[in-house]
């Protein structure tokens, strides 16, 4: 597990950006917080890092949007699902555990049996009006990698 302390929407950029630098095709990141805790800000410069060109924007209504970057990059948001069946039916799994792409899913604390194995869990915690907790944990080899990378790039 790696914390990060951001106190402004730059270091929450530059967080996104170390993010996009470490990470790599079959990683999940499962990002948990509240609303208007920063999952889609930090979502948005992740995926510019990774050469996603079209805006980033939360897919509340459409469920999930794909972007072309260095590799495809799928954005599920999971706020209006409420049933496994609802999940199946959008085509989570086979998005999820692809080891092509990479899958950033915001509200993933609702369905978190369902993550798959190297899913990094990315919590935001809101401890003032700009001013975040960002802690990173996961399981699986390709989660840990993502983990060990994040280190050796907040020690530069």
């Amino acid at each position: 597990m790696i914390s990060f302390e951001v106190n402004s929407e730059e270091d929450t950029k530059k967080l996104a950006t170390l993010a996009g630098k470490s990470i790599k095709e079959g990683v999940t990141l499962a990002l948990i917080g509240d609303l208007g805790a920063g999952k889609t800000f930090f979502t948005k410069h992740l995926a510019k890092t990774l050469g996603a060109e079209e805006e980033v924007t939360s897919p509340t209504f459409n469920l999930m949007n794909i972007y072309e970057g260095v590799c495809p990059i799928y954005h599920f948001d999971l706020y209006r699902l409420e049933t496994l069946e609802q999940l199946e039916d959008i085509g989570f799994c086979e998005y999820a555990e692809s080891e092509e792409g990479i899958c950033l899913i915001e509200w993933a604390d609702k369905f978190k049996s369902e993550m798959p194995e190297n899913t990094v869990e990315v919590n935001f915690e809101k401890t003032g009006e700009n001013s975040r907790t960002i802690t990173f944990s996961g399981e699986g080899e390709l989660a840990k990698e993502f983990l060990e990378k994040m280190k050796e790039g907040a020690l530069i």
